[in-house]
């Protein structure tokens, strides 16, 4: 047998550090690591309320032995731990969602055992998909080494991301958190039943999506798109067309359709009127907007129809002006290349704003050349303790330099983008987040500090220094967090602030599109401040407390924002601290309140407020929260078991109460939404945004699965003319699931009409290579017979008995079971994921 050892840390003789590190990567290799969720109703919970019961098992390879007591294993873990128990390790935080193991004095490893730690933290895992990976052995002197074993890996038919060392999770009984808790886990058999309820969709003759304000289909002759078109223009720029005309069927100089787009008069902003027949096809548009958006309605509709049209009069004009995706790159990066395909697909659906979240606590993804450490450091995590050549690992983040969830953009990409999104008409609204969810910057000044003040350059060095040093106020943030929160009582903190946004707005203007809107996050800041000696100073002469220094910064960086000519924008609750007074007449908030935790309230309060309301309510536009209640589905559930996508569909965005009709809460139970604070005559929403934050979205391809098709049905509430049965508001009005003031047929009719469009526009998902989520189908076995369906029709469904081939499934038929059913994408490229029928 083998000894591990690690020089003076054990009791034997040191050997050279080569082979000290030797040993360590041969640890590392070979260690056994398997996280289990134990339990999600444990009798008791340290400190009262919610927990769960989860176990590591970490086997020692049979060769080797350790004798030491400050090896270390480092893991996440997004949740507080509460307690540990285990006769040989203890537990401590590092900071945020990293953890470490540490041999409890006297303890050593013995070789071939099996050692379990059983760890309560704080809420509840109701998916395999929370657990992070990329845990690591650290020890003194030695570079630290990721544990093989837990590895992320690619299922190699559905190309989903895989966690194989996290065990199934198959009792029911870890579906819910508590009694109260109605939620059960979506089995095939309750999703046969559901899609069997909503009945068979449409089949549709217009397919445009979203859904125009009128379609009419005159008499008259076809229209052969397929051979080319033949564009004359007026009014508008050929630059200002190319991507949607791209779209529909490219151009010829002679010979093609007779294609005339004119600017005109009378139509809303992004308006429009198109005409087909007569072997030519004309638009009408106010603006280069609604001239996109006709030629990409034309391009969905040609492809349909093989690219010889019926004669079609469309005049179409969208319901809601701002209409947003927000992506996160922050918490783990995500290419230019999938940016890029993304303002594409927004511009197919008529989507009109990006919001780039582009920087917080786990990483700044910009490059800023005033201040280049912020991408040299806050763009990379690794295996640095020291944080002197990028942040410590967070959120299970592979720490190779080159791993995908590393990274940032340069000038270089970030103009490529603002030049693609321009191309067609969507504006981009970066966000850093501040003063909370800082700590990406922070650690990067610090970097600066102390290079230049090693250099001698101590001026140089305060000047952008974000940490007070003789500040003592401790805190942790809801992320568990203890050093990410900006001083808001330091110039240093106001002139880092302006000098990004002056080089963010020098890079609009190069690409042609000024910076309007800027949007400072203001979320979820920590209790800091209390005890920094600036904050006392500034108090002393303002009379501002600790809880309204929050606010002081953000009237502050509106002001400032708004002598630049860029409105401020933020979420919601940190912009509901403020004073309306002391704020620009000028603001944005996007309202993130859960519609039955407080977000109706808060919508109609900042609409009272008469500023530009965005519903970024987190139960629908949270597309980072899972698709359904399944322990297989990835992402987070805090605000919402499931956002599938008939609940977006029948979202009502201007009467918030009403979807208490059609939801319930996060327990699956019906809950009364009172109208507590009416909105004012006059008041209506600016729009909708789809959020897509990143904390377990680890590739390109997870982006995908998480926004689509979901961003289908976003987009067509964002967009469709308002449902006949959507109430209209009334103030003070109550309602409550079930409780018939909303027509739930009506909601289902118009659902299968919209299937049918949804799953025409899969196929152009495909012809883009979007690796969109293939629902899996509903599906039971009656009397030795299985029956199937799925979520949009036309999908191709399979199945498998027992260990037999895959089998496409036509109808009914006699198994013997258990089998295996999935979906494939129609292009028959790709199936989705496997679930399993029981034969009972």
């Amino acid at each position: 047998m083998r000894r591990l050892a690690f020089g003076v840390m054990l009791g034997i003789a040191a050997p050279a550090a080569a082979q000290d590190q030797a040993a360590l990567d041969q640890l590392a290799a070979d260690l056994g690591y398997r996280f289990t969720i134990v339990d999600n109703q444990p009798k008791s919970c340290p400190g009262g309320g919610g927990c769960f019961l989860s176990e590591i098992a970490v086997t020692v390879p049979a060769a080797l032995s350790a004798e030491t007591d400050q090896l270390e294993i480092r893991f996440g873990y997004v949740s507080r731990i509460l307690s540990v128990d285990s006769d040989v390790f203890d537990s401590r935080l590092i900071n945020g969602d990293l953890n470490a193991l540490t041999l409890k004095p006297g303890k050593r490893l013995e070789a071939g055992r099996t050692y379990r730690v059983r760890i309560i933290g704080s809420g509840h895992f109701f998916s395999r998909n929370f657990v992070m990976p990329n845990a690591y052995l650290v020890a003194p002197g030695l570079a630290p080494r990721v544990i093989a074993a837990t590895r992320t890996g690619i299922d190699a038919e559905t190309g989903l991301e895989t966690l194989p060392f996290v065990s199934p999770m198959r009792d029911p009984a870890l579906a819910t958190g508590n009694s109260a808790d109605r939620t059960r886990w979506l089995t095939p058999e309750r999703a046969f039943e559901r899609y069997a309820t909503r009945g068979p969709a449409t089949t549709p003759d217009i397919v445009i999506l979203p859904k125009p304000l009128s379609v009419q289909r005159p008499a008259g002759a076809t229209t052969d798109l397929t051979r080319g078109m033949r564009v004359t223009l007026q009014g508008f720029g050929r630059a200002q067309l190319a991507p949607a005309l791209a779209a529909v069927a490219g151009e010829v100089a002679q010979g093609g359709v007779p294609v005339r787009i004119v600017k005109g008069r009378g139509r809303p902003p992004e308006g429009y009127r198109l005409h087909v027949g007569d072997g030519a096809v004309r638009i009408e548009a106010s603006d280069a907007a609604g001239a996109n958006h006709a030629l990409r309605s034309l391009a969905q509709q040609a492809r349909h129809e093989g690219g010889r049209l019926r004669p079609l009069t469309v005049q179409d004009a969208p319901r809601l002006g701002f209409r947003g995706l927000h992506v996160d790159v922050a918490r783990n990066f995500h290419s230019k290349a999938e940016m890029l395909k993304l303002i594409e697909q927004m511009a197919a659906y008529k989507l009109n704003k990006l919001h780039l979240h582009l920087g917080d606590d786990e990483g700044w993804r910009l490059e800023v050349k005033a201040l280049p450490e912020l991408a040299e450091i806050g763009g990379f995590r690794c295996l640095d303790p020291s944080e002197r050549t990028c942040l410590q690992p967070q959120l299970g983040a592979d720490p190779a330099r080159n791993a995908p969830v590393n990274g940032f953009f340069s000038q270089d990409d970030y103009l490529e983008i603002l030049a693609a999104a321009k191309a067609r008409q969507i504006e981009v609204i970066p966000s850093l987040d501040m003063p909370g969810h800082s700590r990406a910057a922070i650690r990067s000044m610090e970097v600066r500090y102390d290079r230049l003040r090693a250099a001698g350059r101590m001026a140089e060095a305060e000047r952008f220094r974000l940490r007070e040093p003789d500040d003592t106020t401790r805190y942790r943030s809801i992320q568990n967090y203890d050093d990410n929160t900006l001083n808001v009582c330091r110039e240093q903190t106001y002139r880092f602030l302006g000098t990004v946004v002056d080089e963010l707005a020098a890079l609009h203007r190069r690409a042609g599109t000024p910076l309007t809107t800027y949007h400072i996050g203001a979320d979820e800041t920590a209790g800091a401040w209390s005890q920094s000696p600036s904050c006392q100073v500034m108090m002393a002469k303002t009379g501002l407390t600790p809880k309204q220094l929050g606010a002081h910064f953000i009237e502050r960086v509106s002001k400032d924002l708004a002598a630049k000519r860029i409105r401020v924008a933020g979420w919601s609750d940190g912009m509901g601290h403020t004073a309306t007074q002391r704020m620009p007449r000028a603001v944005q908030s996007n309202i993130w309140g859960g519609l039955f935790t407080g977000g109706v309230a808060e919508a109609h309060d900042q609409l009272n407020r008469g500023w530009r309301v965005v519903l970024s309510i987190p139960d629908i536009g949270y597309l980072d929260m899972p698709y359904a209640p399944d322990p297989e589905e990835p992402g987070y559930d805090w605000a919402a078991r499931e956002v599938e996508l008939f609940q977006i569909f029948a979202f009502m965005p201007d009467n918030l109460p009403a979807n208490a009709s059609l939801r319930t809460n996060i327990l699956n139970q019906p809950v009364t939404l009172r109208d507590d604070k009416p909105r004012q005559a006059g008041r209506a929403v600016a729009g909708m945004q789809a959020q897509l934050w990143s904390e377990t979205v680890r590739s390109d391809a997870q982006v995908d699965y998480m926004l689509f098709p979901r961003l289908l049905g976003f987009a067509e509430r964002a967009w469709a003319p308002k449902p006949a049965w959507e109430p209209a508001y009334v103030a003070g009005t109550s309602f409550a699931n079930g409780d018939g003031k909303v027509d739930l047929r009506a909601v289902e009719a118009g659902w299968r009409e919209f299937a049918g469009r949804a799953a025409a526009a899969l196929a152009e998902l495909d012809r883009d290579g979007v690796d969109y989520r293939l629902a899996p189908p509903g599906a039971r076995i009656v009397h030795g017979r299985l029956e199937a369906n799925s979520e949009l029709p036309g999908v191709p469904i399979e199945y498998r008995d027992g260990d037999g081939p895959w089998q496409p499934y036509a109808g009914p038929v006699a198994v013997r079971g258990p089998v295996s059913v999935r979906t494939r994408s129609p292009d028959r490229r790709r199936p989705g994921r496997t679930v399993l029928v029981e034969n009972r």
